[in-house]
């Protein structure tokens, strides 16, 4: 019988839902037989059914920008000391300082960062912060993460493009762990969506995941206006959370101003993934509607893996990578959706893509996150 095993996973921003910390990294590790499993993030509804074995802990109940977050690597800290795991997987760079700290003042401890985005080139592009504190916070952030590096049991990257990007992350301690989707345990599998309905039937899109300009909401509801004038019962649906209230507030505006044709959920508040799940399987269409950015343009959208696995059928823009993925499954159109506006609408000729089958070969296995899961099994095998 092995000696029983306690796992922490960390982090300040992702609420204790999150798809990745929880739903696939989590519940993964909770079969690990004798093992226990902790996640500590940011306070959101408890998914239901969660195994025994398989607990959370809020670390900020505020603002993304408060003094709370101050307040959460004490939270933090208590529950290193309460916990006392063997292993604790770190999901955010913030939390590295205390981890390395704790990792050093005692013995057997072990932890590994999970690289989930490049956060200096992020800090640097995405305008979040002044144009006076980008250089800092980015070279800072580049920093830690790099002594980090040099103490953690291994690296998990959720990007391929990160092992060339990262200076910190050398193949012989790094494997990758794409963000591909984790079904539920109740959820019965996807039947793709062959062929949409005909232009004179409704037509549900989707725009799901994080809300945001960077992200292309606007886009998508230009793309909604314009494809109404050519199928009159178009609707979309915008699901997730808008971390900034100027752009919020913007959106509830065009969502009011679309008369019944827009519908947001969430907005203002973090909505539970089993109900984005629910949009994804009742739509026709997916949209990903991204504007480039030197953020975005290596990165797989964790959405593109959940239309994927859905079998429903996307809209995606005219970036290499994605549309290799859609290409290779025939599961949807490329559109650059920058061109949609006053000098650029939709035509017939669009609808005509549309009209064509999908996912002729049925839900692609690539999409799911049982490969990733085997790869986490075998560094958990090599750590402990």
């Amino acid at each position: 019988m092995p000696l029983p095993t306690t796992v922490l996973l960390a982090s300040v921003l992702k609420p204790l839902d999150d798809t990745r910390m929880l739903g696939k990294f989590g519940r993964a590790l909770a079969s690990r037989l004798s093992t226990h499993v902790h996640v500590a993030g940011r306070l959101a509804p408890t998914p239901p059914n969660l195994p025994p074995n398989l607990h959370t802990h809020a670390l900020l109940a505020g603002a993304r920008f408060s003094m709370a977050r101050v307040g959460a690597q004490w939270r933090y800290w208590q529950l290193l000391r309460q916990l006392n795991p063997n292993v604790v997987i770190v999901h955010a760079p913030e939390l590295l300082p205390l981890t390395v700290l704790w990792r050093a003042v005692g013995r057997g401890r072990q932890f590994v960062y999970d690289v989930r985005e490049n956060y200096a080139l992020n800090i640097q592009t995405q305008r979040v912060y002044p144009a006076w504190a980008r250089g800092l916070l980015a070279s800072l952030v580049r920093k830690l993460e790099t002594l980090a590096a040099t103490k953690a049991a291994g690296l998990i990257l959720a990007e391929r493009s990160y092992a060339d990007e990262l200076p910190f992350a050398t193949p012989a301690r790094t494997i990758l762990l794409e963000n591909k989707y984790q079904p539920r345990t109740d959820e019965t599998p996807a039947l793709p969506t062959h062929r949409l309905p005909v232009p004179d039937e409704p037509l549900r899109l989707l725009y799901s995941g994080t809300i945001s300009e960077l992200n292309g909401v606007f886009e998508a509801l230009e793309f909604a206006r314009q494809l109404r004038q050519l199928w009159p019962s178009v609707h979309l649906t915008i699901i997730g959370f808008c971390q900034q209230p100027a752009q919020l507030v913007r959106l509830r505006t065009a969502v009011a101003a679309a008369s019944g044709g827009v519908s947001l959920i969430g907005g203002g508040t973090l909505v539970p993934h089993a109900q984005v799940v629910q949009e994804i399987e009742r739509s026709h269409l997916g949209l990903l509607p991204y504007r480039p950015h030197p953020s975005t343009a290596r990165c797989v959208p964790t959405k593109l893996f959940e239309y994927l696995a859905h079998g429903l059928p996307m809209v995606v823009p005219p970036n290499p990578l994605w549309q290799q993925l859609v290409e290779r499954y025939e599961a949807g159109v490329c559109l650059d959706f920058q061109q949609l506006g006053s000098s650029h609408t939709l035509t017939a000729d669009f609808l005509v893509q549309l009209r064509r089958p999908f996912y002729p070969l049925g839900v692609p296995e690539e999409a799911f996150w049982a490969s990733e899961a085997e790869k986490l099994h075998r560094l958990m095998d090599s750590i402990q």
